[in-house]
C-alpha cells in the first residue's frame, strides 16, 4: 500500500504473490486496463514466470467481477465503518482484515463455504 500506482507497485506485488503463492506455469492473471498493467516492466515479470496477463475490455466492468465483488466487500465489511488517523493504520487494518480474517476464516459461497485458505 502506496501514495501512488506507479508500476514498481504492480510489479512488486506479483512478485511478492507468486513468491507466497507459487502458482504453476500457465498462470492467468487478470486486471483492468491501467497503465501499470500495461507496462512492459509489469509484462516482463509474466514472460519470466511463464504467465499469461489478462486486461478488462475498455469500460466493461464485468470483465473483473471477481475482484469487483472483492473490493465491494471490503468497503462494506471494513472501509465504511471506520476513518483512519494514519496511512499506517489503514495498512494495519487492511493487512489483518485481508489476511487474517477474509483469506482464512470468512467463509465464500462460491468456495462451497469454505475460505480461500
Amino acid at each position: 500500500m502506496r501514495d501512488h500506482m506507479r508500476t514498481e507497485l504492480s510489479v512488486a506485488a506479483l512478485m511478492m504473490s507468486t513468491q507466497r503463492q507459487r502458482p504453476a506455469a500457465g498462470l492467468i492473471c487478470h486486471s483492468d486496463r491501467g497503465s501499470q498493467y500495461a507496462a512492459e516492466d509489469y509484462r516482463r515479470q509474466f514472460t519470466g514466470m511463464g504467465a499469461k496477463p489478462s486486461m478488462s475490455r475498455t469500460a466493461c466492468c464485468y470483465d473483473n467481477t471477481l475482484m469487483e465483488s472483492f473490493f465491494h466487500t471490503l468497503k462494506v465489511e471494513l472501509a465504511h465503518q471506520r476513518r483512519w488517523a494514519t496511512r499506517d493504520e489503514a495498512q494495519r487494518d487492511l493487512f489483518a482484515y485481508i489476511e487474517g480474517y477474509y483469506n482464512r476464516q470468512r467463509i465464500h459461497s462460491a468456495l462451497g463455504y469454505l475460505t480461500p485458505e
